[in-house]
């Protein structure tokens, strides 16, 4: 589980959007964000909520009255991460109040940093405003302290992230997501769809659509029609697209009905906006006894075909997925298969993990658990054939147009994205001539005139 890297953490983050300096005697409260975008759309829900009732929102340790630290707890390295943070915040602030994944594992937490002030768990916004309110009692002026129509955003102005559903409703044996956060819960079509307009009217440019398992999006809910909108995420995405804005979409399982999205990727709508053609797929291994093993649906060679079948309807779609090497019981021959079905599929975009036991998950049973060495050689070579993969696909690049989005812009150039990157995990085009004059948000045409194995370098048209 990726976490949210320095720039994205609210108390280091020049990019977010805190900026107003409290007026004399109201109470001040910092966030630390850990973990995936879903912890980071919670941090934004609490601070909202907090910025409603009164709060400043401390960009530092020392400004603030205490400090929320939003946990993550999918791996045991992620709860040392989480550990290390409390106890960061405890040494410069004292006042510490800790929430998110990690949360769910009380003792875990008192146990190295008794002096916390509360604990709460995953989406639990109203015990986390109430340990607030007894930390730092509320101090609300009426007619100063007004919340702007978009809420607290702790990203960029110009890209927002987008939770249609919380929870998930598959049992794969390494993950205890479904524990923490429950069973698949959907929201209203029609709420999403407004907070996404309103979005889109506070200047959001690119729309990331999250969840835990996007594409049953709407299943608990038996794709119920309310307000003139229905709960499937083919409806969503086609509605999200026509709102003039980028539309992402992430943590996609490869369902039969995802081919209905495809068509909506291959055309932009008239006024701009677009589903992007662009896949977040955790495909997690290739070999059929792995993923039993996993408790995930055994269809590699099948999603082969699928993967051949998106990229006739859409020639331009970017896929990007997730693997676990060194799972218990992986041999040296079931690794080889993943190794051959990624020449095969050539995604565009991978991330690899190392297989780490955590805490309540049923694959610590399993017998046959891979040696750390085996497991880093794995990674190793899984991210050499990735990363020759993706200088081929990047070089093929050279001498398009393409369109893309700016990120920053400095004295030295401009960073920016195409449609094939996601923020902060995927790669950047870099402009380091011609680039006076953009800014965040910015949309243009670049010709490619170099590629890294990551990375693009080009020049606006």
């Amino acid at each position: 589980m990726s976490q949210n890297p320095p720039a994205l953490r609210p108390d280091l983050a020049p990019r977010a959007r805190i900026s107003e300096a409290p007026r004399p005697g109201q109470p001040t409260i910092g966030m630390v964000s850990l973990g995936c975008p879903k912890a980071l759309v919670d941090s934004e829900r609490i601070l909202t909520r907090l910025r409603a009732e009164g709060y400043a929102i401390a960009p530092d340790y020392q400004g603030a009255d205490a400090v929320i630290v939003n946990t993550c707890g999918f791996l045991d390295s992620a709860k040392a991460e989480s550990l290390e943070a409390i106890g960061e915040a405890l040494r410069e602030n004292g006042r510490v109040i800790v929430t998110g994944c990690l949360g769910a594992e009380p003792e875990y937490i008192t146990g190295a940093h008794p002096k916390v002030m509360a604990v709460t768990g995953p989406h639990q916004y109203e015990q986390v405003l109430d340990a607030v309110h007894i930390a730092v009692p509320p101090q609300p002026d009426p007619f100063i302290d007004l919340l702007p129509a978009s809420g607290v955003r702790l990203t960029p102005r110009h890209y927002s992230y987008l939770k249609i559903s919380e929870g998930c409703n598959h049992k794969c044996k390494f993950c205890i997501i479904p524990d923490m956060r429950g069973k698949l819960q959907s929201r209203p079509a029609h709420a999403v769809l407004r907070e996404a307009e309103k979005l889109v009217d506070a200047g959001v440019r690119e729309l990331l659509v999250i969840s835990q398992d996007t594409s049953a999006y709407g299943v608990d809910i038996r794709h119920a029609s309310e307000r003139g909108h229905r709960a499937h995420i083919t409806d969503l995405a086609r509605e999200l697209g026509a709102l003039g804005a980028w539309v992402r979409l992430h943590y996609v399982y490869p369902y039969p009905h995802v081919r209905d999205l495809i068509p909506l990727m291959a055309a932009p709508s008239a006024n701009g906006g677009r589903v992007l053609p662009y896949l977040d797929i955790p495909f997690q291994h290739a070999h059929p006894e792995v993923l039993r093993r996993m408790a995930r649906p055994a269809a590699a060679a099948k999603t082969l075909d699928e993967i051949v079948r998106w990229r006739s309807d859409c020639p331009d779609i970017t896929l990007r997925s997730t693997f676990i090497v060194g799972y218990p019981g992986e041999t040296e021959a079931e690794f080889q298969t993943l190794l051959d079905w990624l020449d095969e599929a050539q995604l565009d975009r991978v991330g690899c993990f190392q297989y780490e036991n955590v805490k309540g998950a049923r694959s610590n049973a399993l017998p046959d658990h891979v040696p750390a060495d085996v497991k880093q050689d794995r990674w190793d070579r899984f991210m050499q054939k990735a990363q020759a993969i993706s200088e081929a696909k990047l070089a093929a690049k050279v001498g398009q147009t393409l369109q893309v989005i700016v990120d920053e812009v400095d004295a030295d150039g401009a960073t920016t994205r195409t449609w094939a990157d996601a923020p902060e995990i995927d790669g950047n085009l870099f402009i380091d001539e011609g680039f006076e004059g953009l800014k965040p948000g910015d949309i243009l045409s670049v010709v490619v005139e170099e590629a890294g194995e990551y990375d693009l370098w080009g020049r606006p048209v």
